[in-house]
């Protein structure tokens, strides 16, 4: 069992940066796969940005490569979301989950059994 809890988060101007952690409990955190997924209203949630177990594997959605930056410390049981450039159309519920199946499955964005509580990420214009 593993429990997410995220800090961060927010209301910026566009342009701006913001850094989501998320913060995870029980000594398996190392060994999952953690990925950062938004979801707008009206809109179907989307898969951001994932990284591997070791952190030497990441993946970026292409509304986000360039301007965010996916990074975990396994010795701090945490996963982080570095958000730069941001945009109106980043306007989002932001979570992070871990999955605990392969890394070519979350990729997909499937395969995520544990869930953080949700932060909202406001970026006005």
């Amino acid at each position: 069992q593993v429990q997410l809890v995220q800090s961060g988060g927010g209301l910026v101007q566009a342009g701006g940066s913001l850094r989501l952690s998320c913060t995870a409990s029980g000594r398996t955190f190392s060994s999952y796969t953690m990925g950062w997924f938004r979801q707008a209203p009206g809109k179907e949630r989307e898969f951001v940005a994932g990284i591997n177990w070791t952190g030497g594997r990441t993946y970026y959605a292409d509304s986000v490569k360039g301007r965010f930056t996916i990074s975990r410390d396994n010795a701090k049981n945490s996963v982080y979301l570095q958000m730069n450039a941001l945009k109106p159309e980043d306007t989002a519920v932001y979570s992070c989950a871990a999955s605990g199946a392969g890394w070519a499955t979350a990729l997909s964005g499937h395969g995520y059994d544990y869930w953080g509580q949700g932060t909202q990420v406001t970026v006005s214009s």
